[in-house]
């Protein structure tokens, strides 16, 4: 098997995903099979600066090249090769934000990721515009709010994409976007399969007196669907990826997407009634409809598949980093009693101890907004734990309210979008760091949704897995052959996965939480004006 695997590389009869997380950068080799054989990994954090939540450019390329550094050593180490070609590649990044360039290329503002909840005025004024939900984190508010508020380098916009789009873009030459990536820039139109023209021209008519040149449609990427060609690796691209030169130009590269549409690959979630739950540093759903909602709901996004089909989408800011917090405070402890507990034995033990908690966390409460949360009306966030006097303070409470409080806005989301637009769901698949500890994150979240939820064994690779099965679909896709086809017979027959089941005492105990959440959101907003930031 391994000689194969050695052939295969040589040949380059191999996929390429690569996706920017909000603390990660993975990257994924996989073969014919569409099986990993090698991986490489980067650690990376967004700062706050001057109000923003960012990454440098540096940061990006220092970050992209030490991933794609340690993938080629585990190819050299593990078979002996250099890793000089790839069959075809593809990058993916956190969706949304903002990256702003004039005709030079230079940036004309910092990175504003998905992370920052700075454009309430524009999404307030977009929304009853277009008659559709402008969320704070896409790419249109963003830009409006810059236009809003006169900032000076609106005026030099020559192009406008996210972080999967810079990267291909610097890669490629090429000016593009994957539709599932393009639809958290601006609304899409699905039979058309690009930019919403009327919208379009209704951001023209909104903005036409401020006396910018360019036009809108003239800034945005182009958009591509799944298994179109995207460009080819330049050789100016080969260099920034591998600085070594050992990778050769000319690969083939399918359209850049985002996190949420990598996820819906990862985890055969691209077919109308299916639906996906990513949990990482932030949460989100997304289930893919058979017709447009009946109302404009805030908590809800519209976006699309990878190939271009509606999906309604909620997705929360925050998710695990307050309870990551706490998992290394714990830790911290333990050390200094000289316990030295490895992380993965550390996290499995704290999540397992929750379920043997009282179902509503017996009278515990837990917000993990460490940044603002719009679903809930936030501009920005504090950590915050509370209970009453007479609580069951233990511990299984205690790591239970935290489990709790990393679904519980999602919860709130997806409480409008299963009860109130009575939205059919026939499969929820999870996936992403909070489903890595075996049952505690699948139950606790089927007793969120009050929905069978699966894992499959796959899911541990995420996204980037899910990127590289986009790069291979660019070049193994037959005539007509759709993408949930391809994924249902050719990636994941044969899969196996685990599905819990809600239980009713759960679902009845996380109803109470999400009641007590709701009725306490008060004592997070004064703790927001109470505590400033420095």
């Amino acid at each position: 098997m391994c000689e194969e695997i050695k052939q295969a590389i040589r040949e380059g009869r191999t996929a390429l995903g690569i996706e920017f997380g909000s603390t990660r950068i993975k990257a994924v080799l996989v073969d014919e099979s569409h099986q990993p054989v090698a991986m490489g990994n980067h650690d990376w954090e967004n700062r706050l600066e001057d109000g923003v939540w960012t990454y440098s450019l540096e940061d990006i390329w220092q970050g992209l090249q030490g991933c794609y550094r340690e993938l080629a050593r585990e190819v050299k180490e593990k078979y002996g090769v250099e890793l000089a070609t790839i069959g075809s590649m593809g990058f993916s990044g956190m969706m949304h934000g903002y990256m702003a360039f004039d005709r030079e290329g230079r940036l004309l503002a910092p990175f504003r990721t998905w992370r920052n909840t700075m454009t309430e005025e524009a999404c307030r004024k977009l929304t009853p515009v277009f008659h559709f939900n402008i969320p704070q984190r896409w790419s249109i508010a963003h830009l409006y709010q810059a236009m809003l508020k006169g900032e000076e380098h609106v005026k030099d916009i020559a192009f406008l994409t996210t972080l999967a789009g810079y990267i291909h873009w610097k890669l490629s030459g090429e000016k593009v976007l994957g539709v599932g990536e393009a639809s958290g820039m601006f609304p899409i139109d699905s039979p058309s399969r690009d930019y919403d023209r009327r919208m379009m021209d209704q951001f023209g008519e909104l903005t036409a007196d401020m006396g910018y040149s360019w036009k809108l449609e003239e800034i945005l990427p182009g958009v591509l669907c799944a298994g179109e060609k995207a460009g080819t690796l330049t050789e100016e691209g080969a260099k920034l990826l591998d600085p070594s030169g050992i990778l050769q130009a000319g690969i083939p590269m399918c359209p850049p997407e985002g996190d949420a549409g990598t996820g819906m690959v990862a985890t055969n979630s691209v077919r109308v009634r299916t639906g996906n739950i990513s949990a990482g540093t932030s949460i989100f759903s997304m289930v893919v409809t058979e017709k447009a909602l009946e109302r404009v709901h805030e908590e809800i996004d519209m976006v699309t598949t990878p190939d271009g089909n509606p999906v309604a989408m909620v997705h929360c800011n925050n998710c695990t980093s307050d309870l990551n917090a706490w998992v290394n405070l714990f830790g911290e402890f333990a050390d200094r009693f000289g316990m030295k507990i490895d992380k993965n034995d550390l996290y499995g033990t704290l999540y397992r101890e929750a379920l043997k908690a009282d179902p509503d966390c017996g009278g515990l409460m837990a917000y993990n907004y460490f940044s603002g949360e719009p679903v809930t009306g936030l501009n920005e966030g504090r950590p915050m734990f509370v209970r009453t006097p007479d609580a069951a303070f233990s511990l299984a409470n205690f790591m239970r309210s935290h489990l709790y409080s990393a679904m519980a806005t999602l919860k709130i989301g997806n409480d409008i979008l299963l009860k109130e637009e009575h939205v059919q769901v026939d499969s929820l698949m999870g996936h992403g760091g909070l489903f890595k500890t075996p049952v505690v994150g699948q139950q606790l979240m089927a007793a969120a949704m009050n929905a069978p939820v699966t894992v499959m064994d796959t899911a541990s690779e995420g996204g980037a897995w899910g990127m590289a099965v986009l790069a291979a679909f660019l070049k193994e896709r037959e005539a007509d052959e759709t993408l949930p086809d391809y994924l249902s017979n050719r990636i994941f027959a044969g899969q196996t996965g685990t599905t819990i089941a809600p239980e009713p005492e759960d679902v009845a105990g996380f109803d109470a939480f999400v009641e007590k959440y709701k009725s306490t959101l008060p004592a997070e907003k004064a703790a927001v004006e109470g505590m400033t930031i420095s």
